[in-house]
């Protein structure tokens, strides 16, 4: 992976504009930590394929059957990629790592979670979706001479394609997507999901795999002193938790972010 470290706020904003519109980013509060699911983080050294798929299953199965004494917003997931999408959003672990389109969201993103007493340099990533996509459906085709689909074609298609393809043939696969039936936060965030298509292998792995080598990857990592200038450049855009959450836990989190900026002073 090709890292890059940044040390002035005109570096950061030429390093982040110049990359092409078919990145997706991921912001993380500690440069030292790699791409990892909360899946992976909660199971820790007892990672195996039988551990993920256990865990995946009981946390899928309980969050069903209680979902409709909970649910506020009478949207019922018609798909298990829709159903993995909203129990991430409400903080079940899953298997889903959360990406956006845009590097100033990651760039919050990386900011919101992070406590400027430790003085550690954040990062975000910067991954092609396109060529993880065209790698990952040749991949498929090796293994299956009568699939046809092409990112052109994913779109509509694409919670069917993760069921009966992607999650049912666990290949050891990297795969990008977002539900068809999104929800409001997903969709102010310009967010997507990455995630190993074979559930007992970690996103790491699969990424560093051969079929992935040529994949252009960048990790942008940011001194810490830039913490606060980040913060005022991206409150100038309006890319604050007001914005991208859209309701009070939103509100809560911008007050909290504005008191944890001017504290670090």
């Amino acid at each position: 992976m090709d890292e890059k470290r940044i040390e002035d706020m005109s570096q950061l904003i030429q390093e982040l504009n110049e990359l092409p519109n078919n990145y997706i980013y991921r912001g993380q509060a500690d440069a030292a930590w790699g791409i990892k699911s909360a899946l992976e983080r909660v199971i820790g050294n007892g990672w195996s394929k039988k551990a993920a798929k256990r865990f995946e299953d009981f946390s899928l199965l309980q969050f069903q059957s209680k979902f409709h004494l909970y649910d506020l917003e009478n949207v019922q997931p018609d798909s298990k990629l829709a159903w993995l999408s909203i129990m991430q959003h409400y903080g079940v672990p899953t298997r889903l790592v959360d990406f956006t389109e845009s590097p100033y969201v990651a760039l919050y993103f990386a900011l919101e979670s992070y406590s400027p007493h430790t003085k550690n340099d954040f990062a975000v990533y910067a991954i092609d979706y396109t060529g993880v996509m065209d790698q990952s459906l040749a991949e498929i085709r090796t293994m299956d001479s009568e699939f046809v689909e092409t990112r052109e074609s994913l779109h509509e298609n694409r919670d069917q394609i993760f069921d009966d393809v992607v999650d049912r043939f666990s290949y050891d696969i990297l795969w990008v997507t977002e539900p068809r039936q999104m929800h409001a936060r997903l969709d102010r965030q310009a967010g997507s999901f990455l995630l190993s298509g074979n559930g007992g292998v970690k996103i790491e792995e699969v990424l560093c795999s051969k079929p992935y080598r040529s994949v252009d990857r960048k990790k942008i990592v940011i001194s810490s002193n830039l913490y606060t200038s980040v913060f005022a450049l991206l409150r100038k855009m309006n890319i604050t938790s007001k914005s991208l959450y859209g309701d009070l836990d939103g509100l809560a989190r911008a007050i909290r972010m504005d008191m944890q900026v001017h504290a670090s002073v």
